[in-house]
């Protein structure tokens, strides 16, 4: 017998029939694009009740959200086919142009009224063009990069940056806010990517100088613990040297203490520095520290880098022999 006060079982039986509808009820994402970013942004959509739709070109990376009852299917056209709000999250323009505009594509079987909203990070004329495209198919698209890195993605803490239809921002506002805790209109399409390539560039230059801070410090004798506690305490504090620290031993949880394994990868890196040297071609800018991080990445692939996070660059440097 139930204790005064407690509540009755048909009222539990009401809040659970009330908490399974409510789930259900939820329309379900397409999700394209499971790697280290787009598998735990996947898993937030999961956390708040979305049934997904999924598809990746690596069909290992859909067993874990298989084996949850979600669906897989085996092409981007399947997803649009299936789904009127889809997500995508892939590595470079080439990617996204192919998932999109393809032979087994999105836009093969996109539903009028669709919302498309793609999370990579690409140069800012393909999101354009993807756009025209969609609009012909009547559907909408925005572009919608991310910033915060892996661990950001998995505690739903990333920063988005929208650009698109002022009109439809609320409803991508609506699905990227399980994902992230910032959501930002950036303006019309392309200007989400033009905000994440600025971004990407000063991150780069900023763990490049935190690299070589630290690796001087500790060539003078400091112990690199006390060293970043003081750069934390002092002006050049950055996301670098707080956050995401390129020195093993440093910090629990980031690259730098699982041999730079993860994260966000040194090839990813030059691709957005190489969208920042052409955008700045583009327009004419001056990006004389951006140029100089986009070669030191470029050279750090050729150097077998290219599959470490960027944050390696702390461990290129200490091989590098100048004098």
């Amino acid at each position: 017998m139930l204790s005064p006060g407690f509540p009755s079982v048909a009222l539990w039986v009401l809040v659970l029939s009330y908490m399974v509808m409510s789930v259900a009820s939820k329309t379900p994402i397409g999700f394209i694009g499971l790697g280290n970013m787009g598998n735990p942004m996947a898993k937030n959509l999961m956390k708040h009740g979305y049934p997904l739709i999924i598809y990746d070109v690596f069909p290992d990376a859909c067993k874990e959200f298989q084996e949850q009852g979600e669906q897989v299917v085996s092409s981007p056209a399947d997803v649009a086919e299936k789904a009127d709000r889809i997500i995508t999250m892939l590595p470079t323009s080439i990617n996204a142009i192919e998932v999109y505009s393809g032979v087994n594509g999105i836009l093969k079987k996109v539903k009028k009224g669709s919302l498309l909203i793609d999370s990579s990070t690409i140069d800012p004329t393909v999101s354009k063009e993807l756009a025209k495209e969609v609009e012909k198919m009547g559907a909408v698209f925005m572009d919608a990069p991310v910033s915060g890195g892996v661990g950001a993605a998995r505690s739903g803490n990333l920063t988005f940056m929208v650009g698109g239809i002022e009109e439809e921002f609320a409803a991508a506002q609506q699905l990227l806010g399980c994902m992230g805790s910032n959501v930002l209109y950036c303006g019309g399409v392309g200007t989400g990517q033009a905000a994440k390539i600025c971004n990407n560039m000063l991150l780069a230059i900023s763990m490049i100088g935190t690299a070589e801070a630290m690796n001087l410090g500790i060539r003078l004798g400091l112990d690199p613990k006390l060293l970043a506690k003081i750069l934390n305490m002092s002006s050049g504090r950055c996301w670098s040297s707080d956050t995401y620290n390129p020195v093993p031993g440093v910090m629990d949880g980031v690259p730098s203490a699982n041999n730079y394994q993860g994260g966000f990868g040194t090839t990813l890196m030059a691709k957005d520095l190489g969208l920042a040297q052409d955008s700045a071609t583009n327009t004419k800018s001056p990006i004389f520290l951006g140029s100089l991080a986009h070669q030191i990445y470029r050279i750090m692939c050729a150097k077998g880098y290219s599959k470490k996070d960027f944050s390696s660059v702390f461990q290129f440097l200490r091989e590098e022999e100048t004098f």
